[in-house]
């Protein structure tokens, strides 16, 4: 590490002069809250939903298929457009609201974005604890989705910016290990709540990500904005100031012009989005977009979302469904760790290349298991088979945990240039949101009527995954957030190209 704001350079990559500091620690821990939340809601909407008493509440129909044994198929007993519509609509809200959040991002700052995030999750998750009929609960989903949107356009940006070089992967992955986090807590959660007699645990589960909701809009508050933003707005010297409080040095110089001289570029773009659409900027545009799609074409959130019911289908026992789902929780977590730890020395490209062949196993034998196993009015799902399931499921998590979850946010956040940054990370949340309700909506139906062929498809998905990230996803880490145009898209093989204007 040089002294006095020079920089070092070794293999193409630069580092500038930083130190670990308590400041960006406590900032990116208050931050990335709002990953709590999120992954808190994934869990509970596949808890809640297989919960008898929700169920006979709202989706009475969906709830008397479930009572009743060999007339329904096993694949299609939540086979209920209403009950996908009650997990959708929260991202279908996500993605309307993110193309707000952007120029709210660029002119207000990460900080005030976050806030307004921290502010919509209390107003929906009271809704949502109080409703009493169906449409409260999914104006009370609408308005989470909002801040879905808002939190999701501002955090990951909010990270890779505050964080220094040389840990920015796993700083970023703060993010992604909070949603895996906020899942854990949400089975725990569902699995001693489901216990509760009376028919009102289910409002016990949802008033608590009033929770992770508090944390949030109290970090938003004390929190400083990015040195990015401040001098992206104008607030040079404010910019300076925090550069240097969350570096822990005072020679800061050669970052603050790198920043300065991004920022100069930014402000000389009218409109973010046509700008995006301009030939140097698509390589990181199209790696965004394209990551986004493969992300959820994982089959990952249709897993996540409705484990308690993928195992009813498999012949589980409520209580062990759920228990189950809590096992698969507890692999994201710690799964999401090993990428914390490996991101910043092994690099994303490994990561990603391992988890799709990992992937693509586990979600193979899941799928052979089921058509030899689960047909549709019987199962002859032994203990040991079911027991094979409950560990590819696991596998599967654990794979995507360590790759495709945290990179998917990480490789977009640090990507983009800083004129493109908030309308590029606006994009990224749109398309994730987009595939995310695709997914959510269709998940139940899909496996309906494709019936164990759906793993076979998201499988099939995994491979061609594969080879994008082989040929086209380009290595990022250690690299400054200012010099990404120069030192990978400029240098790399295909997107070299792109860089001519």
């Amino acid at each position: 590490m040089a002294g006095g704001g020079f920089t070092s350079t070794s293999g193409g990559e630069t580092h500038f002069e930083a130190k670990i500091t308590f400041t960006v620690i406590i900032s990116c821990i208050m931050a990335a809250t709002g990953g709590l939340m999120f992954g808190y809601d994934i869990g509970i909407s596949g808890g809640v939903t297989s919960m008898p008493s929700f169920l006979q509440k709202f989706f009475p129909e969906v709830y008397k298929k479930t009572q009743e044994h060999g007339i329904e198929s096993n694949y299609c007993k939540y086979d209920n457009q209403y009950l996908q519509l009650f997990t959708s609509s929260l991202y279908l809200a996500a993605l309307v609201a993110t193309m707000f959040a952007s120029p709210v991002t660029r002119t207000l700052g990460r900080k005030q974005t976050m806030l307004i995030a921290g502010v919509f999750f209390i107003i929906g998750t009271v809704l949502n604890a109080v409703g009493n009929n169906l449409i409260v609960l999914i104006v009370g989903r609408v308005i989470l989705g909002c801040g879905v949107g808002f939190a999701n356009q501002a955090i990951p940006v909010f990270l890779s910016e505050i964080a220094p070089t040389r840990i920015r992967g796993a700083l970023n992955i703060m993010f992604q290990l909070n949603i895996t986090i906020g899942i854990l807590i949400a089975n725990l959660v569902n699995y001693f709540i489901a216990k509760i007699e009376g028919g009102y645990g289910w409002r016990i589960s949802i008033a608590l990500s009033g929770v992770p909701a508090l944390m949030l809009t109290i970090g938003a508050l004390v929190v400083d904005d990015t040195p990015n933003s401040l001098i992206e707005r104008g607030k040079e010297e404010e910019g300076l100031a925090v550069l240097k409080k969350i570096r822990g040095v005072d020679h800061v110089e050669a970052e603050y012009e790198d920043i300065l001289k991004a920022s100069k570029v930014a402000k000389q773009i009218n409109n973010p989005f046509r700008n995006l659409l301009k030939r140097h900027n698509r390589p990181p545009l199209i790696i965004a977009v394209c990551m986004q799609v493969f992300q959820q074409l994982t089959g990952i959130n249709a897993i996540m979302f409705y484990a308690p019911v993928l195992f009813n289908t498999l012949g589980f026992k409520s209580d062990a469904s759920l228990y189950s789902a809590v096992i698969t929780g507890a692999v994201n977590v710690l799964s999401t760790l090993v990428s914390v730890y490996f991101v910043d020395k092994a690099g994303r490209r490994m990561l990603l290349l391992e988890a799709c062949v990992q992937m693509f196993v586990s979600q193979m034998i899941i799928a052979i298991v089921l058509g030899l196993k689960v047909q549709d009015y019987s199962q002859n799902l032994s203990k040991g088979f079911a027991m094979l399931v409950v560990i590819m499921v696991c596998t599967f998590v654990a794979s995507f945990a360590w790759s495709w979850g945290p990179l998917g946010w990480l490789i977009p956040s640090e990507t983009f240039p800083l004129e493109a940054r908030s309308a590029g990370q606006s994009v990224t949340v749109f398309v994730n949101m987009l595939f995310t309700f695709i997914i959510a909506q269709a998940f139940l139906s899909m496996m309906c009527h494709m019936k164990f062929g759906i793993f076979l498809f998201f499988s099939a998905w995994v491979f061609v995954m594969g080879l994008f990230t082989m040929f086209l996803i380009p290595e990022t880490k250690n690299i400054p957030i200012e010099d990404m145009n120069e030192k990978v898209w400029g240098q790399h093989w295909f997107w070299k190209s792109y860089m001519d204007d």
